[in-house]
């Protein structure tokens, strides 16, 4: 696989919406660019999943098993990146901190059931997340929030059914990036990898005072034509447009800097 320049806008991992509170998201390189909310606790609850061993084996397993399938990264990157971008959409919205806690518990575990088939793996996600969080003592009713939101994540069978299940939407959909394509990828031959690897930032931006919710998007058109990426993904987009409306606000996208939705 050849790795096309990296060249572009710089990226917005230092950017801040109008009330000054950091935003998620990652750089170009992949890296997650995250910090915590100014003001804000860190999130106990998530970082109790992640300790938990049998989360992070079954996580690790689930993408073995999708590799294996070819499909992109689904693993702990993934699934770290998508809890902490749901807890921070939740929490710029100035929603209540546990309802982010939640959300970004949701993120991490919304793949899991990727361990037993790609076929419906929201739905027996689920129900692993139920069990896992029973183990740590988590009440039925806050299990059930996170239950819903990891069976309603996927196009074909889910709906944004609350704040927490419309953040895990937005979160998991913004994950484009060249980072999650595998290394023994065909660029050429699969259009979902080649769209993935000629998106060089993406970045979730949420501004409350507008109440928008913006999908930055930098995109290298030599690798793939921005049409490419709305012929893959436009069910998830408007999955998107329907979670953000469930949130109160409006759902947009930038390539390249300039707004295409």
């Amino acid at each position: 696989m050849t790795s096309p320049s990296d060249g572009g806008p710089a990226s917005r991992a230092t950017a801040t919406h109008p009330a000054g509170l950091p935003l998620g998201g990652r750089d170009r390189a992949g890296e997650e660019t995250l910090p915590a909310p100014t003001g804000r606790p860190a999130i106990p609850l998530l970082e109790a999943v992640r300790a938990d061993e049998e989360v992070v084996d079954l996580i690790e397993a689930a993408d073995e098993f999708i590799e294996a399938q070819g499909y992109t990264e689904h693993g702990l990157r993934h699934a770290t990146l998508v809890g902490r971008i749901a807890y921070n959409v939740l929490s710029h919205l100035d929603h209540e901190p546990r309802t982010a806690e939640l959300a970004a518990v949701a993120g991490f575990l919304h793949d899991i059931g990727n361990v037993v088939s790609r076929a419906y793996h929201g739905q027996t996600g689920a129900l692993l997340a139920y069990q896992a969080l029973g183990r740590l003592g988590v009440p039925t009713r806050e299990r059930a929030q996170v239950m819903a939101a990891v069976g309603n994540h996927e196009e074909q069978h889910g709906e944004a059914v609350s704040p927490v299940a419309a953040a895990v939407i937005l979160a998991d959909k913004s994950d484009v990036h060249r980072s999650r394509v595998r290394t023994n990828a065909s660029i050429a031959e699969d259009i979902h990898d080649r769209v993935n690897y000629a998106v060089q930032s993406s970045f979730l931006r949420v501004d409350p005072e507008a109440s928008t919710l913006t999908l930055e998007l930098t995109i290298d058109t030599a690798v793939s034509q921005v049409l490419e990426y709305f012929e893959i993904f436009l069910e998830r987009m408007i999955m998107c447009r329907r979670a953000a409306r469930v949130l109160g606000c409006d759902f947009r996208i930038t390539v390249n800097d300039t707004p295409v939705l």
